[in-house]
């Protein structure tokens, strides 16, 4: 077992290079053997569905590799600023980050916040610019810019001493220097080098009792609840007996200990301090607790995770085609398996109404998003409502979230950009061309204004704009958002739609439906062209006569539906209206199904 140990935390924005990285650290490190299928595969860490769907970190994860005698511990973070949450309980184990910058994006807003996060912690930082190999990389003004950072962040000059290396991630080459030609041959050994030499080993006394807090959680079949943290002082040995900080009047007994081995975990009998470890033997340990042979051992600090900023309401299905598609929707199940999530997603809060649905509260869309595609695949069914800001009140003021959003978007759509922006009350920052293609914003706007926007300016700019916004301050409320979304088609009748009708309700708009499809009255099947929701009838046929027409027997011609997913339905709905949630299906509605209940309501 290597004698020194290095403690390393991956960060940057989305889509800088993270887990490519990461990827050539253990490739090149020989974690694998050379007929292994992971030498063939990308994206090594993203190991679920979403993950790999998405092309995004959504969970923070652990591996290790050796170099030169030396265990180097990896934790790899999320870049997307929803999932901050992840990058705030795992920093701790680190001792030190690699802080990825795109060499043409430069330092983006969530490359701000994890580096304050980072500092705050006092970790050593090695800068790694990395896709030097762009057409467009900015690296000269990437250094600037990332200069600049440190010197806004930085409590102390100790701070500001970083190392900077330059990277081509996707293959696998780190250099010390920027090279002369972009197509040099190269490997990952520069940074392996930096990390041992410019991180340094975590510090502790072996001989004192061991302690250690609980940055994770995984939940295995067969070992039960795995906890896993730093080893602050002391060792590890299987059988000990131990007490957390949750529970200090209650021992349990450490039944199995494992250690990080490349993407596995090996179990041992014995662990020294500083090595990140997995134990099992306790039930019911939340995360941030503190563990120790002692019980009057004093408990850590919590972990400060940043207040959500959104909130939705869910509860089970009670649409007419409810219990339909999935096997799990009652308010007992969803409940349960909320209070499971709040264990590990402490970005997440849950809060149980009246009514007996519940109030879902993250960090953003995509944050509440991907925990209801999740629920859908365990086969969960369940409407939400629509997403709003979290006001909050200080000395009577009501005070809404504000954020900053960051765009890079082809110059050829500033016009376009600039008007969408100006409709939602969008402060404009700062303006500036990134090349003779790009132009960059930078805006400053309520969160309830920024809802369903990263939709629009997708399709506005046909998928080329880069998205990207945090939480920025608390402001007084200010004044309302004109509506901006165009009124619904809106089924008058329960059955299947047929062509003749849905002929007829395209020509008052766009449709979601394709012929077949089994509808109830009160579902969304459409958008209107124009501002209120209107009610069709795409469910109606053609009536059958004894006479014949060449004009009217031809062939109905129609446009193919618009399919929206998950995030685009969530963006789509209005106060009045639901999402519905299958394992097989989405579908939109009114709260109240019938015309007579939406007129009644309206007149009250």
């Amino acid at each position: 077992m290597p004698k020194q140990i290095r403690n390393i935390a991956v960060i940057a924005h989305v889509d800088h290079g993270k887990t490519t990285l990461i990827d050539a650290l253990l490739k090149q490190t020989h974690a694998f053997r050379d007929n292994q299928l992971e030498m063939a595969e990308e994206r090594l860490l993203d190991s679920n569905d979403q993950e790999k769907e998405r092309g995004i970190t959504i969970t923070a994860k652990t591996c290790s590799v050796e170099y030169k005698d030396v265990k180097i511990n990896i934790i790899d973070t999320p870049g997307h600023a929803d999932f901050s949450g992840e990058v705030e309980r795992t920093l701790s184990m680190a001792d030190g980050a690699l802080l990825i910058i795109d060499a043409q994006e430069g330092p983006m807003p969530q490359t701000r916040f994890v580096l304050k996060k980072a500092l705050s912690l006092n970790l050593k930082i090695i800068v790694v610019v990395n896709k030097i190999d762009k057409k467009l990389a900015r690296i000269e003004k990437t250094l600037s810019k990332t200069d600049d950072l440190f010197l806004e962040l930085a409590s102390d000059n100790d701070q500001l001493e970083f190392k900077t290396l330059f990277a081509v991630g996707r293959n696998g080459t780190v250099f010390s220097s920027l090279p002369e030609d972009l197509d040099k041959k190269g490997n990952i050994t520069p940074l392996l080098d930096e990390i041992i030499n410019f991180i340094p080993a975590p510090k502790s006394d072996s001989s004192l009792p061991p302690v250690f807090q609980v940055s994770s959680l995984e939940f295995n079949s067969h070992l039960g609840q795995i906890m896993i943290g730093k080893l602050l002082q002391g060792q590890l040995k299987v059988g000990q007996k131990l007490f957390s900080s949750n529970q200090p009047n209650k021992s349990f007994s450490l039944e199995h200990l494992m250690v990080s081995e490349g993407l596995t975990k090996k179990e041992v009998d014995k662990v020294e301090v500083g090595d990140i470890v997995y134990i099992s033997g306790a039930t019911k340990v939340p995360i941030g607790t503190t563990i120790s042979t002692d019980p009057k051992t004093e408990a850590l600090p919590d972990i400060q995770i940043t207040k959500p900023a959104l909130h939705m309401t869910i509860g089970p299905n009670t649409s007419p085609f409810a219990g339909n598609e999935g096997k799990l929707g009652t308010s007992r199940q969803l409940e349960q398996r909320l209070n499971n999530e709040l264990e590990s997603n402490l970005s997440l809060k849950v809060d149980k109404l009246p009514s007996g649905k519940f109030k879902l509260s993250g960090r953003g869309e995509l944050h509440l998003a991907v925990l209801l595609e999740t629920l859908r695949r365990e086969g969960f069914e369940m409407e939400v409502g629509n997403p709003q800001a979290i006001i909050i009140e200080e000395n009577g003021v009501k005070m809404e979230p504000i954020e900053e959003l960051s765009l890079i978007t082809p110059s050829e759509y500033v016009g376009a950009i600039s008007q969408t922006l100006g409709k939602r009350l969008a402060e404009l920052i700062k303006m500036e061309p990134v090349s003779d293609a790009e132009t960059e914003f930078i805006y400053h706007l309520p969160t309830r204004n920024i809802i369903g926007l990263r939709s629009l300016l997708l399709t506005l700019t046909k998928g080329t704009i880069m998205f990207s916004s945090h939480v920025l301050e608390y402001r007084p409320l200010g004044k309302p958002l004109s509506k901006l979304r165009s009124g619904a088609l809106i089924s008058s009748t329960a059955g299947s739609i047929l062509a003749y009708g849905l002929r007829s309700a395209q020509g008052r708009g766009n449709t979601f439906v394709a012929p077949g499809t089994k509808v109830y009255e009160g579902q969304i099947i459409g958008q209107n062209a124009k501002g209120e929701d209107l009610e069709v009838n795409a469910c109606k046929g053609k009536q059958l006569t004894n006479m014949r027409s060449k004009s009217s027997d031809g062939i109905i011609q129609l446009a193919p539906p618009i399919v929206l997913s998950l995030e685009q339905s969530i963006d789509f709905i209005e106060s009045d209206e639901l999402l519905e949630i299958t394992p097989q299906s989405l579908r939109l509605r009114k709260k109240l199904l019938t015309d007579v209940e939406r007129r009644r309501d309206r007149r009250s």
